[in-house]
């Protein structure tokens, strides 16, 4: 589940003063305050290693800090909560870090004290006596910033440094600069905003060349338009994550926007041809150039692993893990949709087995909610959960093996991009069904024979070890050929409806909510029950055992032929009300499970991770920038986005401390933090 700061609920006043108790490790005059390690190291958990930057942690707490004493009381840590609660949280904390003597302004002295700290200031000097500086604070440097203008001057700074540097390079004034010095640049201003596939190709979208002012402006331009690059591409595509679009396709959908430049769209298919194959892009090739934002750390999961550090690490091993892994959570997931919709499942047998032509008598149920209410009069509440047992210890394994093999025909038969056509979805489904037959089947016959002993008035009860003995091994198979003409096509229609609407129900960044998984799932479910139930009605008529009276089956073929002549072909359509109402919201509460299991346990296995699923895709940044890990329980309210906004900070507007989070002694890289 993924939220944005604007979305954050406040935290009670009582909850937090519990929280900042917790914590509190300094008493004065009656009051207890943080100070600047209570706050920084042991509450939001960074910093944790002995050496330590004293000075970073001194000026992360000052955010918090609006009295800049040195301490944090709890108004001002309640204070702090509610402006992480704010829309514009992510600038109005970056404003409280220039914000050095807590005037609501921020100086020529507050803003150079920063920057001066910044690495970039330390790797490409900024020229805080130019002209733009003077622009913002004056000829003398004496004016202050609002907050609102501060906003605008944060966003022109890393432009303006950009074209320094680039002055830097070109001391003879040619406009050209040479496409190493371009890559210095752009790793050292731009870093904030480089993924790795952007990081890499550098130098090959220069292809040797020198860099011109233009060109370089631009490139830094598509940098931080992505995305509204993003945008254009879903406007081309009418909304469509897959589809692949030409550059002159995607200019034409960008000339209502005035941002974005043609020489902006060549540079951008530069670095998709030196990443992938060159002339199309589609979504995924936008999401691994442009940068991760800073919410995407906005979620909640209760474990986090990742198995291997790139795609290429990936060993037989890690992908005989990584099915066992998704076989266990689609285990419990096919459990908990098997549940939920047993009752209905037992109307649909019993309905589907009520013989019309037979010479038996009367029929036993007028209809599904006649059989309803007669199965709880007649057998009582539990009698909608008889067979239960034997199905939930097939369910786990029948789900689990349907959507381990989907989910595996689906990553071989997807392209580097993660995209499979439609053949290849049907084909996966396919797989699946077809897989989950083998232990359908016998489950699925001593299930049902349960479900209708309760039929018989006053018969003998049976079990379901007493089903398997009677049945023999070879019985249990019986009816396996309409098990298969059942869920081969079932699979087969579903899953890749599934994925289409699940895609449908996306937000605009290409995330799925639960409802949504719970949608898509449920709709899915309606054509893929209701086209196949002929087949599971032959099936149902083969298992059970005939009555005295009833009609016999020898086969698949016996059975259409002796059904259609006794009963007519509306014969073939029973229960297909029960089994939508039954099949639609099991599959969708099975995928819901599956899919949220999946991010709540996320394991990184280097393989394809089901779409939907975040609301950025990973495009990393080129440095993992604080170390921000998954929230500790005390981080309430508006604390849940603490840590996330402190490393946008620095994936947005590049304010990399020296040994931010490492220690002052540590010769480790800059820009890296250590949780708890």
């Amino acid at each position: 589940m993924e939220e944005t700061p604007s979305l954050l609920k406040r935290a009670s006043t009582d909850k937090l003063r519990e929280v900042f108790l917790k914590y509190a490790s300094l008493q004065k005059d009656g009051e207890h305050y943080m100070t600047s390690e209570d706050f920084v190291r042991k509450f939001l958990g960074l910093f944790t290693d002995s050496a330590f930057n004293d000075e970073s942690v001194r000026l992360l707490a000052g955010i918090a800090d609006t009295s800049k004493d040195g301490l944090i009381s709890f108004p001002e840590f309640q204070a702090f909560e509610g402006l992480l609660c704010a829309p514009d949280a992510l600038y109005r904390t970056a404003f409280q870090l220039f914000d050095r003597q807590g005037n609501g302004t921020v100086s020529y002295a507050d803003f150079a004290d920063v920057v001066q700290k910044t690495e970039l200031h330390s790797k490409i000097p900024f020229s805080l006596d130019g002209t733009f500086i003077k622009r913002y604070f004056g000829d003398k440097k004496q004016r202050l910033i609002n907050y609102a203008e501060f906003t605008q001057l944060l966003h022109d700074f890393h432009e303006e440094h950009a074209m320094e540097a680039f002055r830097s390079k070109d001391p003879a004034g040619t406009g050209f600069i040479s496409p190493l010095d371009f890559q210095d640049i752009i790793v050292k201003v731009k870093r904030h905003l480089l993924t790795p596939d952007v990081k890499d190709n550098l130098l090959a979208v220069t292809e040797g060349h020198r860099v011109s002012f233009p060109y370089f402006m631009a490139f830094t331009s598509l940098l931080n338009n992505m995305e509204l690059i993003k945008q254009i591409y879903l406007h081309a595509t009418k909304g469509s994550r897959t589809e692949m679009v030409t550059k002159d396709e995607l200019l034409y959908a960008a000339q209502t926007m005035s941002q974005i430049t043609p020489l902006e769209i060549d540079i951008l298919f530069q670095i998709t041809g030196a990443v992938n194959q060159p002339g199309r892009i589609d979504y995924s090739d936008l999401s691994n150039i442009g940068p991760e934002h800073y919410t995407k750390h906005i979620t909640h999961r209760l474990a986090e692993i990742k198995a291997v550090d790139s795609p290429s690490d990936r060993s037989a091993l890690i992908q005989v893990l990584e099915a066992t892994y998704r076989f266990t959570l689609a285990s419990f997931a096919g459990a908990t949709g098997a549940t939920v919709v047993y009752p209905i499942d037992l109307v649909k047998t019993r309905m589907q087995n009520q013989r019309t032509g037979s010479m038996i008598g009367e029929v036993a149920y007028r209809n599904s909610w006649d059989c309803f209410k007669k199965v709880i009069r007649h057998e009582g509440i539990l009698g909608l959960y008889r067979g239960l047992l034997p199905q939930l210890m097939g369910v786990a394994p029948e789900k689990a093996i349907k959507l381990t093999v989907n989910d595996f025909v689906r990553d071989n038969l997807s392209d580097k991009r993660g995209n499979i056509p439609v053949w290849g979805e049907v084909v996966a489904g396919a797989c699946g069904g077809a897989a989950q037959v083998i232990f359908t089947n016998p489950l699925e016959i001593v299930k049902i024979r349960l479900q209708v002993a309760g039929e018989i008035a006053g018969g003998s009860k049976i079990s379901a070890l007493s089903v398997v003995r009677e049945l023999g091994f070879l019985g249990l198979y019986k009816g396996a050929r309409a098990c298969l003409l059942r869920d081969v096509n079932f699979s087969a229609i579903y899953f890749p409806t599934y994925a289409h609407v699940k895609a449908a129900l996306a937000d605009k960044d290409g995330y799925n909510n639960p409802v949504s998984l719970l949608a898509a799932g449920a709709i899915a479910g309606v054509p893929a029950a209701s086209l196949v139930t002929p087949a599971d009605v032959i099936k149902t008529r083969l298992q059970v055992a005939a009555r005295t009276g009833q009609t016999t089956y020898t086969g698949v073929w016996d059975a259409t032929k002796k059904i259609m002549a006794e009963e007519g072909p509306r014969a073939f359509w029973k229960g297909t009300a029960a089994r939508v109402f039954r099949s639609s919201p099991q599959f969708g509460v099975t995928l819901v499970t599956y899919e949220l299991l999946q991010r709540l346990f996320y394991v990184d296995f280097g393989g394809n991770q089901p779409k939907g699923s975040q609301g950025k895709q990973p495009g990393l940044p080129l440095d993992a920038t604080m170390g921000a890990e998954q929230p500790k329980p005390d981080h309430i309210g508006g604390y849940h986005a603490a840590v996330p906004l402190l490393t946008g900070i620095e994936s947005k507007f590049g304010l990399y401390l020296p040994r931010f989070g490492r220690g002052a002694a540590a010769a480790a890289p800059a820009g890296t933090a250590t949780g708890s």
